[in-house]
């Protein structure tokens, strides 16, 4: 210990006799004004200042420039006093305020540190603010851009796992994460007023929905407002699809092209004179993937509709077939659904009925003609989710006895139908669609046209779109009646994910 100098702050003694006391005192006084409750008023200033106030005091950056800055060690603590600087002894230990920077540093080990990175345990705080104030509602409050969390690494004392736990008191009780935007609650996650795991969501921060919850003792997952998505596309044409990014199963529903009904025959009295046959549905078949093996996209192909058998003045002319729909991957078939037959031509032995496209199911058939009673109606319930087939021309008996055109067949028989057209005496009527077509979409077959011992037998009604056969053409004295166009086959494609 030093007679002359206090042992930490090298505060000097007053000697026993000593001469102008007050000298020595004062030195003691300046060193305890600079190292008591010290505020400098920067760390970071390195140009020395022409003018500084009585009492301020700096810690030198490296490269300090200036007559008494100059090759001074970084770190030295220099105070301004009577127009001149003097270099003021930091003790292990000193805290200091810097000013401009708003910051504590602390001497340790020839160097100022931060406060911060010398407080190894920290216990019972009442309150913590980080860029912003905390107050009692929130005894933590941080206010900042990102903040980070990391595991300690097995190299450094931990075992690379970072696991942060949240406990609440009891069941009723709220452990959540509360979602804000502009300080209103948008979402809400964890365990909200029970243990179950649940979601919850509000637009206006005032009525909240919940999303899904999670039962925590069989971890079944409820979700109350639904979680598929499905995106369906239709195709009435030849196209090509690839599956969305976030689709799991693609489906696809396939429907064949309907037929034409074939025209009636024309001819005198005498003979019998049969209408022309029904167009016969286009098929249907369904099919499901995984959307992972569709990368490369589908092609779809379309079939359309058969032409309708024209008008003739002997026996009748058959309709035209309808082309198949398909999904091919890669030049491969995955699905396909046949157009339906076309319906015959009238004769004077037969009407005969166009046979419904194969597909995975049957399906519906056009009518055949008579001329003993009224026409046949296109079938509808042979496929009960399918286009209805045609109805069929009516027929002339040899000595003219006049037979109407049978209906068409409904669409969709089993559900939400879609009304055949409607035969009879005259013109048959189109076959109708689905009123529904997001629910129902397959159409209904064209009416039969009726038949005439007098004039040109009556035209059949085509079928609707989607698939339907058209109606068949009615016998006539002098040219008959044309077959109904078949409707167009179409591919649905509904994406699920």
């Amino acid at each position: 210990m030093s007679d002359d100098f206090s042992a930490r702050l090298a505060l000097p003694y007053l000697a026993a006799g000593q001469m102008q006391k007050h000298v020595t005192l004062n030195e003691a006084l300046t060193r305890l004004d600079a190292l008591t409750s010290t505020a400098v008023v920067s760390a970071t200033t390195a140009a020395q200042p022409s003018v500084a106030a009585d009492g301020a005091l700096y810690i030198l950056p490296a490269g300090a420039t200036g007559a008494a800055w100059a090759g001074r060690t970084p770190g030295a603590l220099m105070r301004f006093e009577a127009g001149g600087w003097a270099q003021v002894a930091a003790p292990v230990g000193l805290v200091a305020v810097v000013l401009d920077t708003q910051s504590v540093v602390v001497r340790a080990a020839g160097d100022w540190r931060p406060l911060g990175g010398l407080l190894d345990e920290v216990q019972n705080l009442s309150r913590l603010g980080v860029g912003t104030s905390a107050d009692a509602g929130n005894p933590v409050a941080v206010k900042a851009g990102k903040m980070l969390f990391t595991a300690l690494e097995a190299e450094a004392g931990g075992d690379g796992d970072l696991r942060l736990t949240l406990n609440k008191q009891g069941a009723a009780d709220v452990l959540s994460l509360l979602f804000q935007s502009g300080w209103g609650g948008r979402a809400e996650l964890g365990l909200v007023g029970d243990d179950d795991f649940s979601l919850k969501v509000s637009a206006d921060g005032g009525t909240w929905t919940r999303a899904f919850a999670v039962d925590r003792a069989t971890g079944r997952v409820d979700f109350d407002q639904g979680a598929m998505q499905r995106e369906t596309t239709v195709f009435t044409t030849n196209g090509s699809y690839v599956p969305p990014a976030w689709a799991r199963w693609v489906e696809a529903v396939c429907v064949g092209g309907g037929a034409g009904g074939g025209s009636g025959m024309a001819g005198a009295a005498g003979a019998a004179r049969f209408g022309g046959g029904g167009g016969g549905a286009g098929g249907l078949s369904e099919g499901r993937w995984p959307a992972s093996a569709l990368s490369a996209g589908l092609a779809v192909t379309v079939g359309a509709g058969g032409n309708g058998g024209a008008a003739a003045s002997g026996n009748g002319v058959n309709g035209g077939n309808g082309a198949d729909s398909r999904v091919a991957l890669s030049g491969v078939t995955l699905l396909s659904a046949a157009g339906g037959s076309a319906g015959g031509g009238g004769s004077a032995t037969a009407g005969a009925s166009g046979a419904g496209g194969l597909g995975a199911r049957s399906a519906n058939a056009g009518g055949a003609s008579s001329i003993t009673a009224t026409a046949g109606a296109g079938a509808a319930t042979t496929c009960t989710d399918g286009p209805g087939g045609g109805g069929a021309g009516g027929g002339l008996s040899a000595a003219d006895a006049v037979r109407a055109g049978g209906a068409g067949g409904a669409g969709a028989y089993a559900g939400l139908r879609a009304a055949g057209g409607t035969g009879g005496a005259s013109v048959g009527a189109s076959g109708q669609a689905s009123a529904s077509p997001n629910l129902s979409w397959v159409g209904g077959g064209g009416g039969g046209g009726g038949a005439s011992a007098s004039a040109s037998g009556f035209a059949g009604g085509p079928g609707a779109i989607f698939g339907a056969g058209g109606g068949g053409g009615g016998a006539g004295l002098n040219t008959s009646g044309a077959g109904g166009a078949g409707g167009g086959g179409v591919v649905r494609i509904t994406a699920v994910g």
